[in-house]
C-alpha cells in the first residue's frame, strides 16, 4: 500500500465530509497536526465534532478551525489558552463535552482497542458524571465512559518510515498514539520520512498498521507560555 502523499490536501482527499468526527493528537502546542488542520481549514468542512486534549490557541492549531466556525462540538480536557473558544462556548455557539485528561486519553485508547466502554472513579459526584451510568465495585462508585471511535484521526509525529511506523518526541507521545488508533482512518504528518528498516523496532511508538496516509512537511516550533527572568 502506498501511504506517502505529497501534501495535506492530497492526504485528506476523499475523506472529509460535513458533520464528521475527528480525533486530533497534540498536547498544548506540542505534537499538533498543524498541516492537516490547515488542510481542513482550506477544505471548508463544517459542523465538525473534534476530540482533542485542547483546542490550540487563537491563531494556531485547532484554534484556526474555531476562527472559521468549522467546529460544532469539542471533546476536551483543557481549553484555558484560547479566548475565541471561551467566547464561542459562553455565547452558546460551541458545544463542549469536558473530559478529565486521563479519561479522554483512555476513551481514545479504548476505542482503538475495540472496547466500547469502561468504568472509572474519575468524575464521580461531579458534573462529569451527570447522565452517565454509575456502578458500585467493592463498595466504590464508578461511572461508565464510552470509548471513542472517530471517522478520522489526524496526528503529528517526529519520524516515520514509508510504511507508517511512527516515532514521537517526548510530550507529543501522550495523546497522539491513542488518537491515531481510534480513527477509522488515520493520517500522520511527520518532520522526516526515513528509509524502510532504518528505525529500530524497539524505538517504534506506533506500528504502521494504524496509519493509512502519511505526509512530510515543515513545522512551526511554538512555545505556549514563555516564562523568563531578568538577566
Amino acid at each position: 500500500m502506498q501511504k506517502v502523499y505529497n501534501s495535506a490536501a492530497e492526504a485528506l482527499d476523499g475523506l472529509l465530509f460535513d458533520g464528521m468526527f475527528i480525533a486530533a493528537g497534540g498536547f498544548g502546542l506540542c505534537g499538533i497536526p498543524e498541516l492537516l488542520i490547515d488542510g481542513i481549514v482550506e477544505a471548508g468542512t463544517k459542523d465538525l465534532t473534534v476530540a482533542s486534549n485542547n483546542c490550540g490557541v487563537d491563531d494556531f492549531g485547532l484554534g484556526k478551525l474555531l476562527q472559521t466556525r468549522q467546529i460544532k462540538k469539542m471533546l476536551s480536557s483543557y481549553v484555558g489558552e484560547n479566548a475565541e473558544f471561551m467566547r464561542q462556548y459562553l455565547s452558546g455557539e460551541l458545544e463542549l463535552e469536558f473530559n478529565p485528561q486521563g479519561t479522554l486519553a483512555e476513551r481514545m485508547r479504548a476505542g482503538g482497542a475495540g472496547i466500547p466502554g469502561f468504568y472509572t472513579k474519575t468524575g464521580v459526584g461531579t458534573v462529569i458524571a451527570e447522565g452517565k451510568e454509575v456502578k458500585t465495585f467493592d463498595g466504590e462508585e464508578y461511572i461508565l465512559e464510552r470509548g471513542i471511535v472517530a471517522d478520522l484521526s489526524i496526528v503529528k509525529a517526529w519520524k516515520a518510515d514509508d510504511t507508517g511506523n511512527l516515532v514521537f518526541r517526548k510530550t507529543a507521545r501522550n495523546f497522539n498514539p491513542p488518537a491515531a488508533t481510534c480513527g477509522r482512518v488515520c493520517i500522520a504528518e511527520v518532520e522526516e520520512i526515513v528509509p524502510r528498516g532504518s528505525i529500530d523496532p524497539d524505538h517504534i511508538h506506533l506500528p504502521g498498521i494504524f496509519v493509512h496516509r502519511l505526509i512530510q512537511g515543515e513545522h512551526e516550533k511554538r512555545i505556549e507560555q514563555r516564562t523568563t527572568r531578568a538577566a
